[in-house]
């Protein structure tokens, strides 16, 4: 695309007067710039500005990709993920050095724990434009950028929080968990996983998928939009994706025949239902994870 093009429409750094009038909302701005985002280089000064505008918000917790309104319904932000999605072009790579670590990389890392109230072990490493809320914990881990952490929440060793992800507070993701990122499409549903859940070991949640307020995952367990989720003791179906509030469930597998026999394919079995704000009772867990073979 020409230079002309791109002053004319005002995409020049000197044009100031082009944040004016129906432009004067980031909101705004970023979904104009978005519109031309296959012509978006590091030149572009003005689209550059607002977009690292929005990436500080993110990383202080001002903005977030997504969060769960009062009807208990997800609501994206598409503008917000916009701008990550042009943060990439804006941006050529740089040299990051960490103390004997060297990296190539488009985004450094985020910084000042301290003031932040967070702990990170080391080996744990978060992106700029990710939030980590006051007493969140990092093993050995990995955040990328969008993804919001809630109070107190620890991220096991092993563990990786992936792009746009939003994790609640009170959350434990045990050692080895996947939560999976999304940053296309733009109106993609990140993964959600609510307050005082807690997430066993090697789990996988990817894809949109969603565990309720405290809810248990064994150990194991895979869950996405296309796995149903069923109750152990009705057998019903209960959703596709989503574990709903203060329940346990575990990987299972059902039994379905096709033209070429017999085959069994992943389900969630929901084995307990708890009363609602009932905490985990560590042991208890255990023993009823145990009784259906599962560890956490």
């Amino acid at each position: 695309m020409s230079g002309s093009y791109w002053r004319r429409l005002g995409f020049e750094a000197r044009r100031a007067s082009y944040y004016d009038g129906p432009m004067s909302s980031l909101e705004t701005r970023i979904v104009k710039w978005y519109e031309h985002i296959e012509e978006m280089t590091p030149q572009h000064v003005e689209a550059r500005r607002d977009v690292e505008l929005v990436i500080t918000k993110l990383d202080d917790g001002q903005l977030r990709v997504a969060e769960i309104d009062e009807e208990g319904e997800i609501v994206v932000h598409d503008w917000v993920r916009q701008a990550i999605l042009m943060l990439f072009r804006l941006r050529g790579l740089e040299r990051l050095e960490v103390g004997p670590f060297e990296y190539l990389d488009k985004l450094e890392l985020k910084h000042d724990y301290e003031r932040r109230g967070v702990r990170v072990v080391p080996g744990a490493s978060a992106r700029r434009g990710s939030y980590l809320s006051p007493g969140v914990i990092l093993m050995p881990s990995y955040v990328n950028i969008g993804a919001w952490i809630g109070a107190n929440t620890m991220v096991d060793t092993w563990a990786t929080v992936g792009s746009c992800a939003q994790i609640g507070a009170n959350v434990h993701l045990a050692g080895g968990v996947g939560i999976g990122g999304v940053l296309e499409p733009s109106n993609a549903v990140p993964v959600v996983i609510e307050d005082d859940a807690f997430i066993g070991s090697r789990c996988m949640i990817v894809d949109g998928a969603r565990v309720g307020r405290g809810s248990v995952l064994g150990a194991g367990t895979i869950l996405n939009p296309t796995i149903p989720v069923i109750d152990a003791q009705s057998g019903e179906e209960l959703s596709r994706g989503y574990v709903p509030d203060y329940c346990v469930a575990v990987a299972a597998n059902r039994r379905r025949e096709f033209q070429g026999g017999e085959f069994f394919l992943p389900c969630v079995l929901v084995i307990r239902r708890m009363q609602e704000g009932e905490r985990h009772n560590k042991v208890a867990l255990n023993n009823l994870l145990r009784e259906h073979g599962v560890a956490t």
